[in-house]
């Protein structure tokens, strides 16, 4: 019976594990554009569950998002399961899972000497040290961000070139079979992938195989230690662990049927178990029930103790002054090292750093940006990007406006509506169309129109603003044969312009367009404003604060 009641345990785990996953990639494909429908508020939802996001942002930040208060629901059930979430639910710690089931060694006697597990904790209090000086580490550290990232500028636009190369591989070849054609299996495949699933044809992101190869390379830990990340660095296992500090849920040994065989010590992923079986690390349990699936005596059982029973004795996690303040000077350091820049200062502007309408200013964006992807993940025209160096290593892999890949769509304001910490505000569309990113200047020595004296109305014609904030003024120049011609050579109207980047995106000059965007005019920055602001048209007051 108890054999029995074990299989179904794991069956379950296995199953739960499988329904999260499943759920995470159904999230990552539900977040597309869809024409005149706001995207759903569950976009978020992996995000809103993390208590470590939930405690950074708001210490970071001071301020509550309503969205992250989810992560309470977390909080609780860790209380009373113990670390349940990185054992069952947690898409990464799933991901780690089925990594380590490649590892060439799978069972190795296990070091209780080792204090690596403690590697969590620390820098789980340096992340939390850092946030109170207002930087953030999400980016590098919380795991639905490094997955949710991954999946959506790495993994997901390689799957997707893949099945659009295939699908015209296909369709230019017409394999068949007598009558039967390939295309037509194919076609109707990639119709629905291409109608459900993909946002724009060939996208790609800069910096993707940096992203991908962090990955990877936390992947490959496994193969040194089983959930080698989940065991000694990742802050959010940090957190929950000391929320697990005394859970409800108990692990019993039957100590009349425990031959001490150390068989469920060997194979426990998180080294939570003592040499002999019978001592229990609450902190670092994952709650995955491995050392009762594997106890060849059925001595191991996992229940809610009896009111009339005394619990048992917590293992406490051994961390010493000298743990404490290595991990608050590793805060305090880092943070300094990050806001030492001039523009993190906020005394220059990087002109390539074009944040998308509605960020906040950039000290406050910045601790409020996790870069989880969703906002460049549902841009309907891939321009929105991660930064590389534009924003200094505390702006690593946040989104920025890059209009050669991409423009912003004048009718929409989604990448708002998605951000999970409110680091982009989800203005409506008509505060939208009142923002400005940035500001088009004209190349004079590149423009067909100044230095080739050709017409050309491109960025004219596409400039999506009303009242056009690029127009046209005819100029009298000099032919090589010494007569003269009228050309009608473009100018920005800085009153318009937006910095949308249209304009940038379907110049002719594909190397280095005659009109560039760059950040200056930004509404969010009062001192990034290289014009005196005399506009001609009405705007509607957007508060960023």
């Amino acid at each position: 019976m108890r054999r029995t009641r074990q299989r179904q345990l794991t069956r379950l785990r296995r199953a739960v594990q499988l329904a999260f996953l499943l759920a995470f990639f159904a999230v990552l494909l539900a977040a597309r554009p869809t024409p005149g429908k706001p995207p759903p508020t569950w976009l978020g939802f992996f995000v809103y569950i993390d208590p470590l996001i939930l405690l950074v942002t708001l210490v970071a930040s001071h301020a509550l998002v309503v969205g992250l208060l989810l992560a309470l629901v977390t909080s609780a059930i860790t209380l009373v399961f113990g670390r349940v979430f990185c054992g069952w639910i947690c898409p990464l710690g799933t991901l780690h899972t089925l990594v380590g089931k490649f590892r060439w060694h799978r069972l190795r006697p296990l070091d209780n000497k080792s204090h690596w597990h403690l590697g969590k904790y620390v820098v789980l209090l340096s992340v939390v040290i850092g946030s109170i000086f207002g930087v953030s580490w999400l980016v590098l550290l919380d795991p639905q961000v490094l997955l949710f990232r991954t999946v959506t500028t790495a993994i997901w636009p390689l799957a997707q070139g893949g099945i659009e190369d295939a699908a015209t591989a296909i369709y230019s070849n017409d394999p068949h079979l007598g009558s039967w054609h390939l295309t037509s299996l194919s076609e109707p495949i990639f119709r629905a992938v291409h109608d459900h699933a993909i946002v724009k044809s060939q996208q790609s992101f800069l910096g993707s195989g940096l992203i991908l190869a962090v990955f990877l390379a936390i992947l490959g830990l496994n193969f040194l230690r089983p959930r080698f990340w989940c065991r000694y660095i990742c802050p959010l296992g940090g957190l929950l662990g000391l929320l697990a500090w005394r859970p409800w849920l108990e692990r019993k040994v039957a100590k009349s049927q425990c031959n001490e065989c150390d068989l469920c010590g060997m194979t426990c992923p998180a080294r939570a178990v003592g040499t002999g079986g019978d001592e229990w690390r609450h902190q670092e349990c994952l709650e995955c029930m491995k050392c009762m699936e594997v106890c060849p005596k059925g001595a191991v059982a996992f229940r809610f103790p009896s009111p009339r029973r005394a619990r048992i004795a917590n293992v406490p996690v051994d961390l010493t002054r000298r743990h404490l303040l290595g991990a608050g000077a590793l805060g305090v350091i880092g943070a300094a090292i990050l806001r030492s820049s001039p523009q993190a200062r906020g005394e220059t502007f990087n002109p390539q750093l074009i944040r998308p309408p509605g960020a906040r200013p950039e000290r406050d964006f910045l601790s409020r940006c996790t870069a989880c992807g969703l906002c460049m993940k549902i841009c309907p025209t891939g321009g929105l990007q991660p930064t590389l160096t534009e924003a200094g290593i505390e702006g690593l892999w946040t989104p920025r406006l890059v209009p050669s890949l991409g423009y912003c769509d004048f009718e929409c304001n989604r990448c708002g509506q998605v951000c999970p910490t409110q680091a982009i505000r989800p203005l409506s569309l008509d505060e939208k169309k009142h923002v400005t990113v940035g500001l088009a200047s004209v190349d004079t020595d590149r423009c067909l129109a100044y230095a080739y004296g050709r017409d050309c109305l491109v960025c004219e014609e596409h400039c999506p603003i009303p009242e056009k904030a690029i127009y046209l003024a005819p100029a009298e120049i000099a032919l090589p044969d010494g007569s003269t011609r009228i050309v009608q050579q473009p100018h920005v109207d800085a009153d318009y312009c937006t910095g949308c980047g249209i304009c940038e995106h379907v110049c002719p000059f594909k190397d280095r367009p005659a009109i560039r965007v760059t950040s200056a005019g930004e509404t969010r920055h009062p001192g990034n404003q290289p014009l005196l602001q005399t506009p001609r048209r009405a705007l509607t007051p957007v508060s960023l604060f």
